[in-house]
């Protein structure tokens, strides 16, 4: 008699004749619908799904070996018989208990108990999540969803089994949950969608920390101030900055606490492209549909990634931007209008802006956008093409994409403090400046718009969901552009949204050359010969 762990409530099922299944060696029978395995094996009698869980071909055409392994022949995926253990590390094989009685084989078909199959179903998937196992990871979010368990639980781990394995704190997969779910609430009624989402956002967070370490975090803590943390974050003290977060956090500060202080240190310079500011409003959106249990690791998180960014203000290209913000009158008395900035580099732009600023934010904000959203219709397509250039011109379709979707962050996060216009509109002119030099005023709205702007957005969007690029980092930025995009246009005329979403229509259709074999090739060895 071969006889497996009973589970609480067994329900016992008598499935086959003993003599039967010796004459065979292996039968299929269905059981309340299920399908299962029968094998008769040197070491007794054992019974599982028939379906493999790789890709549901059926395990009764697979073969046995001595020890207790059962070998899917489709895809060469191996189990444990006695209690269905992946050998490869993939999913696990449902096993069910065997009792002979007399000459009768009977089943346990009864489940073990929920609790039991949700700690599971989480263990199998950070299996996954460590070997970034895209289609195992849906499989696995999958038998969740079927336990009517929490989505949001999903998302929430993965943050836990990530946070503190990415080196520089925050990058693009945390923004593109906050996205994904964005989505995901949208399609209430469509569980394919609704999967995807989920699958996508995790996905990503997977491919970001794949075979990396913990990175440590030191354990300070200190109370919070607004600006000693400000100050810790200018001086790149990471040690003082996280051990303030920390205090907060245990005088029960929460998310709305942090964000004005946090919204400063991500416009106290031209920070990491714009990324700083998109990733502060992304926190806020991840802290209201996942609860604050997740505020601690990804605002310790996104703090290291302050201390880490990139400060282009810093650089030639973009120094006048700290001289410019000096200057912020509120005199000028130039009217804005997108044409000012239209073709115009860096240092102009930045004047341009001082010139208008005796008008509102918002409408400097607005001819603004228009101009970076000019810019992104109008990219000179054959700078992906060119191979002799220099390093500072390696310049393309995301470096355009970020001129909206930085806006958008600047927008939400200056309106709740106004005092950040000045940083938040500069920094705008910053990124029309630089793509500005990159573009060919050759594009016609109208040729990019053929059906009213409500209806091209929501195909882009419906485009998003099965996007089918093999990189996360060009989906998130095809939808975090996509949404950025449908935010802003609540804000705008007809003729504005019009031309943003034409130039979103644009990226989406055209060609987006991510690796460029001859030109780094050819700047590898120019920089070598100048070593």
């Amino acid at each position: 008699m071969t006889k497996t762990k009973q589970t609480a409530r067994a329900d016992w099922r008598r499935v086959s004749g003993l003599e039967d299944l010796k004459k065979k060696g292996k039968l299929k029978i269905r059981v309340d619908g299920r399908q299962i395995a029968l094998f008769h094996h040197a070491s007794g009698v054992f019974a599982c799904n028939n379906n493999c869980p790789h890709e549901g071909y059926p395990l009764i055409e697979g073969h046995t070996s001595e020890n207790c392994m059962l070998t899917c022949n489709w895809h060469n995926w191996k189990f444990d018989l006695r209690d269905g253990s992946n050998l490869f590390g993939g999913d696990r094989l449902r096993t069910y208990a065997v009792e002979i009685r007399g000459d009768e084989i009977w089943l346990d078909i009864s489940d073990p108990p929920v609790e039991t199959r949700r700690a599971q179903i989480l263990q199998n998937l950070h299996d996954a999540f460590d070997d970034y196992s895209y289609d195992r990871i849906a499989r696995e979010i999958a038998r969740w969803l079927k336990l009517d368990s929490d989505p949001m639980e999903i998302l929430r781990q993965a943050i836990i089994w990530s946070w503190s394995k990415m080196e520089f704190g925050w990058t693009h997969a945390y923004a593109g949950m906050a996205d994904w779910l964005e989505l995901y609430h949208e399609h209430a009624d469509n569980r394919e969608i609704q999967l995807a989402c989920l699958t996508e956002a995790v996905s990503h967070v997977a491919y970001d920390v794949l075979r990396e370490k913990e990175y440590d975090f030191e354990a300070g803590i200190l109370p919070y101030n607004n600006e000693a943390f400000l100050q810790a974050i200018e001086s790149e003290n990471e040690s003082d900055a996280i051990a303030m977060v920390r205090g907060g956090l245990r005088d029960g500060l929460g998310f709305e606490d942090f964000e004005a202080a946090l919204s400063e240190a991500a416009l106290k310079h031209y920070n990491d492209f714009g990324h700083s500011l998109i990733y502060v409003t992304k926190l806020g959106t991840l802290v209201g549909k996942l609860g604050d249990q997740i505020l601690k690791p990804l605002l310790q998180s996104l703090v290291r990634s302050l201390v880490y960014a990139t400060r282009e203000d810093r650089i030639p290209e973009f120094r006048r931007y700290q001289t410019a913000l000096k200057q912020w009158s509120e005199n000028g008395t130039t009217r804005p209008s997108p044409d000012n900035w239209k073709g115009q580099g860096i240092d102009r732009s930045l004047e341009v802006v001082l010139e208008c600023s005796g008008s509102s934010p918002e409408e400097i904000y607005q001819s603004l956008l228009t101009a970076n959203a000019r810019n992104l219709l109008n990219f000179d397509i054959r700078q992906q093409d060119k191979i002799r250039i220099s390093v500072s011109g390696n310049v393309g379709w995301l470096d355009f994409t970020h001129g909206l979707t930085f806006a958008n962050a600047v927008r939400t996060q200056c309106t709740r403090f106004p005092h950040l216009w000045p940083s938040g509109l500069l920094q705008m002119a910053c990124f029309n400046g630089r793509n500005a030099s990159y573009t060919k005023d050759e594009q016609n709205v109208d040729d990019w718009i053929k059906s009213p702007v409500d209806g091209e957005l929501s195909q882009m969007l419906s485009t998003v969901l099965d996007h089918g690029q093999g990189e996360h980092i060009v989906s998130v930025h095809l939808l975090k552009t996509a949404l950025a995009v449908r935010d802003e246009n609540r804000q705008l005329d007809e003729s504005d949204r019009r031309l943003l979403t034409a130039s979103l229509k644009r990226f989406f259709h055209s060609p987006l050359k991510r690796r460029q074999s001859l030109r780094t090739a050819y700047q590898s060895l120019k920089f070598v010969e100048r070593e």
